[in-house]
């Protein structure tokens, strides 16, 4: 059902307060976030000390940490449709303190490539659980409603991280920045142990066997809209991921920004957070595909618009920025409402569900993202390409999977539950 927040404010089957509940979703969700953008500033620093001589090679840090957190995704949904949320959650949490904070005296590249594999593999808990905590509370538009505050809260770390990890090395070196990492998560950890209960009622707990597991992803992969819309995310999140990874090489390569490149990327960043807040007060009124269908059309014709101008030759930075900013303005529309919709008709196993969509998402994006990154060649052209490509890609998922109609407002009917 479409569930809303109680009058009393407090998440729907929950003690804490609503607001509690949304800023404890998006700080787990962030612990994402925060694992990347605030390694961006040190990518170069890492690569001298660790003996990287291929700068596009620094962009493993990155790939390595997206790698383990797509593929353990898989494991924790069933794990948690099974044992509850709490449990998995708190354990996910632990295995990425600990690797955060090992990080720090990686004596070689290839260790701390291992540990960033082992700490993405904890951070998948803290994704694929949070959006099942979620849907466990809330339904329809008011589960998109909640995501995108979610998300918008979430949008702040990438605001804030890059110029935290700028901070740490004006005045230490990049080992710190793991220090930090652990500390911020071992805090938030310490929050989720004492204040969120567990979401998942026991007669909904699915048995951890092969079979049930495999009947739980044959539904996420043959629920058609799901599936075409999961699909559709996961070419939007190559866009980002791509970015994400050539995101120094451009802001300070290309543009020569030095430490004013945080500044920059917190700006683009803070675009995302404004839409999401937008999303949140006009989906209720408006409904997700309506919102992000107009979003998604505009995304494909800045992006388009974008890679047309580099072509004719190299874009200042009052035009690139302009462009990637009104861009990125649209992924704030488009993310939690594509998320929301193709969670919907899987409730009953939001667990799995969750897991195989954020392991499509993330792994795919990843990939995406890694070949965008890897093009780079010294300009803004490839980035450009990736984006207009995947904009296109994403838009052929959601043509087929609303037949063909766009800004149609509807309920898709429940998946059935597996025998």
């Amino acid at each position: 059902m479409d569930q809303q927040a109680s009058p009393t404010g407090r998440a729907s089957g929950l003690s804490l307060s609503r607001f509690e509940f949304i800023a404890l979703a998006a700080a787990l969700m962030a612990l994402n976030a925060l694992a990347i953008d605030i390694m961006l500033p040190g990518l170069q620093q890492i690569g001298a000390s660790l003996g990287v001589e291929n700068e596009n090679h620094r962009q493993y840090v990155i790939s390595a940490y997206v790698g383990g957190f797509g593929i353990a995704q898989l494991f924790f949904g069933p794990i948690s449709d099974r044992f509850g949320r709490r449990a998995p959650l708190l354990f996910g949490l632990a295995v990425y303190v600990a690797a955060a904070f090992a990080a720090a005296f990686a004596p070689s590249f290839e260790a701390l490539l291992i540990l960033r594999v082992i700490q993405g593999a904890g951070a998948a808990a803290t994704r694929v659980i949070t959006v099942s905590v979620v849907r466990d509370t809330f339904g329809g538009r008011a589960m998109a409603e909640v995501m995108s505050l979610v998300f918008m809260v979430f949008m702040i770390i990438p605001v804030v991280a890059p110029g935290i990890g700028q901070v740490i090395m004006l005045f230490s070196e990049w080992h710190m920045i793991f220090v930090a990492m652990a500390g911020i998560a071992l805090l938030f950890t310490i929050w989720t142990a004492v204040r969120l209960p567990e979401t998942l009622h026991p007669e909904y707990r699915r048995p951890f066997t092969p079979k049930v597991i495999a009947d739980g992803f044959r539904i996420v992969l043959t629920t058609r809209v799901s599936l075409l819309y999961m699909l559709a995310t996961t070419a939007i999140f190559g866009s980002l991921f791509g970015f994400i990874n050539s995101a120094q090489q451009i802001y300070v390569g290309i543009y020569d920004l030095g430490v004013w490149f945080p500044v920059i990327f917190a700006a683009v960043a803070g675009m995302m957070a404004v839409s999401s807040f937008a999303n949140a007060r006009l989906v209720g009124r408006f409904g997700m595909r309506r919102l992000s269908h107009g979003a998604l059309l505009g995304f494909c014709g800045v992006t388009t618009l974008w890679f047309v101008l580099s072509l004719l030759g190299p874009l200042p930075l009052y035009v690139f920025v302009p462009l990637f900013a009104i861009a990125m303005l649209q992924f704030g529309w488009i993310g939690s409402n594509f998320n929301s919709i193709a969670m919907e008709p899987l409730g009953h196993i939001a667990g799995t569900a969750s897991s195989v969509q954020g392991f499509t998402q993330t792994f795919g994006g990843g990939v995406i993202g890694a070949v965008i990154g890897q093009a780079f060649d010294g300009t803004t052209t490839p980035l450009a390409a990736g984006f207009c490509g995947v904009g296109i890609a994403a838009l052929v998922f959601v043509l087929i999977a609303e037949k063909g109609k766009l800004f149609q407002a509807h309920h898709a009917p429940p998946a059935k539950q597996a025998a």
